[in-house]
């Protein structure tokens, strides 16, 4: 039962951590026509949620180590809660950037705290990070595939569309406000985290994830407008960037499971890159973007995952997990937020996606790159079945 329960907790609250942002990708075309944004400010609904989550990713050891990892938590879900509620008040340009930064920020404080959260209580376990992985592509399956529906089930209510994914957080912060209950004072550490900005290793995950996370937000932001451009209608286009998410959530819990078995980090990481590459020379090539799409699903689907996990193995404690997590998402998200703004910028300077998909191709080749560097170095662990009968 104990058990179950983290379980549902982990899902739960990674169920919030996308709907904020994949659910403004369909409508994109929409908030710009009702509010007037420009397509460098429309991208800033998705750029400045990734850029926050880097900036403050940091904060959230600091605030952990000061009232307990449970209660973060907590407080990361409650920001991105009214975030989403805060939508539904007023459609306008400002309140929407607003929400983007406040969401951001509880976005940032999750992420880290998560996979600390996972070295905690599952701590030969890693694979379990499927869980939160797989939960967090659902989420924004949900979002993306079914915001078109609700605006049109709304008489094209936009700002109630955007505000209807706040239920989730309603769930999650009952779930997590048991922990804080149980818990109590358990969940402070017993000394002060300090980044690993001395480790080179640190420092090869935090730009492996800004190179994953660029690909990630790019493709979740544009793939909607990039169909429409092709002639694809808004229902299909928004219906390409649903078969583009759940894709990714079978390969995000198998994936893990697989590289906790066999300890192969490497080959999967560059497996799952080369369908990236792939896709984008499908989109170069003007086959049907049905299978571009796939195949970047497969490798945004395992890529996302691996990242999360990398640092789980390579650490000892939850507070140096959560560290190592916090360095490289504070580092990678920076660098991720500036996908999807320079493909609105350089599709808003040549009228064209072409410069942007080839921006994409060096960003998958250096991925490549530092993946070998990467390697193999930890030892196999047990796998997602195994934590399952603990």
């Amino acid at each position: 039962m104990r058990t179950f329960y983290l379980l549902a907790a982990i899902f739960l609250a990674a169920l919030n951590l996308r709907p904020v942002i994949t659910s403004v990708a369909p409508l994109l075309q929409t908030i710009q026509a009702n509010t007037g944004m420009s397509g460098v400010a429309a991208s800033l609904l998705t750029t400045l949620p990734v850029l926050c989550m880097g900036v403050f990713a940091v904060v959230a050891t600091t605030i952990r180590d000061r009232i307990g990892l449970e209660r973060t938590f907590f407080l990361a879900l409650a920001l991105v809660t009214a975030a989403t509620v805060l939508r539904g008040l007023i459609g306008s340009e400002t309140l929407l950037i607003l929400t983007a930064v406040v969401a951001g920020i509880g976005i940032s404080l999750a992420g880290p705290l998560l996979s600390g959260f996972i070295k905690k209580y599952f701590p030969n376990h890693p694979g379990i990070v499927s869980v939160y992985s797989a939960s967090m592509t659902v989420g924004a399956a949900m979002a993306s595939g079914l915001s078109i529906p609700v605006y049109a089930r709304t008489g094209n209510n936009l700002p109630l569309t955007l505000a209807c994914w706040a239920v989730l957080g309603v769930l999650a912060l009952l779930i997590w406000a048991g922990l804080i209950r149980k818990r109590n004072e358990n969940g402070l550490p017993a000394s002060r985290s300090r980044l690993p900005i001395r480790s080179k290793r640190a420092w090869m995950l935090t730009f492996f994830f800004g190179l994953m996370a660029s690909m990630f937000y790019s493709l979740t932001a544009w793939i909607s407008p990039i169909a429409q451009s092709l002639g694809y209608s808004k229902t299909n286009a928004a219906l390409l960037l649903t078969v583009f998410t759940l894709v990714q959530i079978p390969v995000s819990v198998i994936v893990p499971s697989l590289v906790a078995r066999s300890g192969k980090r490497r080959l999967f990481l560059i497996l799952c890159s080369t369908c990236e590459l792939i896709g984008i020379l499908l989109l170069l090539s003007g086959l049907p973007l049905s299978v571009a799409v796939v195949c970047l699903g497969l490798g945004a689907g395992g890529l996302f995952p691996l990242a999360l996990m990398l640092p789980i193995v390579e650490t000892d404690t939850a507070e140096e997990a959560g560290s190592w997590s916090a360095m490289s998402q504070c580092g990678g998200y920076v660098i991720g937020s500036a996908g999807p703004f320079a493909i609105g910028l350089l599709h808003d300077a040549y009228n064209s996606f072409l410069p942007a998909f080839l921006m994409m191709l060096a960003v998958i080749l250096v991925m490549i790159g530092i993946q070998w560097r990467i390697g193999d170095k930890v030892r196999p662990v047990l796998s997602l079945q195994a934590a399952g009968s603990r």
